[in-house]
């Protein structure tokens, strides 16, 4: 990968982020993203959340230059299993496995538990100053493909199945195409700000039965006895996290069973991040009963997890919702994305948008299977984006 004139670049597998530096891994990350910062990932990774132990083994790529520099990384994970990455590939495996082929382990390049679409291939952003002022823009393209072949190499020794990069960003995506891998995708519902001063603004942009119907929602939840307060920062005590805490696990329990994050992994998120975090909380005479965490990236609000103890109508939505499009109006944000799932966001002001995953799957019929599946997969996600973008509650002209 040099030709003289050019530093060379080679790639290594790290068995944590805590191998590498926090400054090192962010200057390829940059400061966008919240999930793909160390921060993040070593809150992960140190409360146990993302462990060889829940089935999260760290397999984090770095490519370094010809000083040893650190110009390129990618978060990748030795998975046991296909939970909590929102890219269901459960036939896939049950399919191999009827096959009498071995599906798990494979590999991951995500960040654990993040259905958010964010860099993956992440290259050093100020380039020169780490490869001796190397042309940037040929460099930057070399090492996002040391970087897939890296990640390729690393799945083929570790025996794996397959190799799958989730919620990439589209760039990242075609150029995994380019080199190979199966392209999948599906759909999110991100709300975006078209330069509102006021939630008012906002729904005066909704047809009129739709801005009533958010308004008596707003109004129901609003005048259900409940204390509602926004949180950020210092404002966020270890209290606070264990009331959120106690909401998110009941509603974790009661939906799937079993919460994926533990308690230190939000003591950790709060010491490493509290600038980042938004925790909008809901209290019942004093008692919290309902919370929603948010994180803040360089134009966008995450709406990460929520977790309730009592059932009032409508708080889901005003806690994870609205109180994010107030959140992102006050400080001129572009743009909420709340997560997975979604047709029901429609009537609130959130669209449909793409997001994307590659696949690279070394069992050659399994690979034509899938393949063959895929084809006719993105095509009906297309017409569905199209139809569901029909029903949205904004004023027509």
């Amino acid at each position: 990968m040099g030709d003289g004139n050019r530093p060379l670049f080679s790639a290594r597998v790290l068995g944590g982020i805590g191998e590498v530096a926090a400054a090192a891994w962010d200057a390829c990350a940059g400061g966008d993203n919240p999930f793909v910062s160390h921060a993040f990932l070593s809150a992960l990774e140190e409360s146990g959340s993302a462990a060889p132990e829940t089935g999260w083994a760290p397999r984090h790529l770095v490519v370094e230059d010809a000083s040893g520099a650190i110009v390129g990384c990618a978060p990748a994970y030795l998975k046991s299993h296909s939970y909590g990455e929102y890219v269901f590939d459960h036939a896939w495996a049950a399919a191999f496995e009827r096959a009498g082929g071995s599906y798990y382990p494979k590999l991951q390049v995500a960040v654990p538990f993040t259905p958010v679409t964010g860099p993956r291939l992440m290259v050093r952003a100020r380039l020169g100053e780490a490869s001796g002022g190397a042309r940037a823009g040929a460099d930057r393209e070399t090492i996002r493909r040391a970087l897939i072949a890296g990640c390729v190499a690393l799945a083929r020794s570790a025996g794996v199945s397959s190799l799958h990069v989730t919620f990439p960003t589209e760039a990242e995506w075609r150029g995994l195409g380019a080199a190979g891998f199966l392209l999948r995708t599906d759909r999110q519902f991100p709300w975006s700000n078209q330069g509102y001063g006021t939630f008012d603004d906002f729904l005066a942009q909704l047809a009129s039965r739709k801005r009533k119907a958010v308004r008596r929602e707003r109004r129901a939840a609003q005048d259900a006895g409940l204390t509602i307060e926004t949180l950020t920062g210092a404002a966020i005590t270890p209290a606070h996290w264990d009331a959120f805490y106690r909401c998110y696990v009941a509603t974790a329990e009661r939906k799937w069973g079993h919460p994926y994050l533990n308690r230190a992994f939000f003591e950790l998120l709060g010491e490493k991040m509290a600038d980042r975090v938004v925790l909008v909380m809901a209290a019942n005479r004093g008692r919290t009963i309902a919370g929603a965490l948010n994180l803040v990236g360089g134009d966008t609000l995450f709406g990460r997890n929520w977790g309730a103890l009592e059932h009032h109508r409508f708080l889901h939505f005003e806690l994870c919702y609205y109180r994010a499009i107030d959140y992102a109006i006050e400080r001129g944000l572009s743009r909420v994305e709340a997560g997975v799932q979604g047709p029901h966001k429609i009537a609130r002001g959130y669209l449909p948008k793409i997001t994307y995953s590659a696949h690279w799957i070394e069992n050659r019929g399994l690979r034509a299977a899938v393949a063959e599946y895929l084809d006719h997969e993105r095509p009906a996600i297309d017409a569905e984006v199209e139809a569901l973008a029909d029903h949205a509650p904004f004023r027509k002209g």
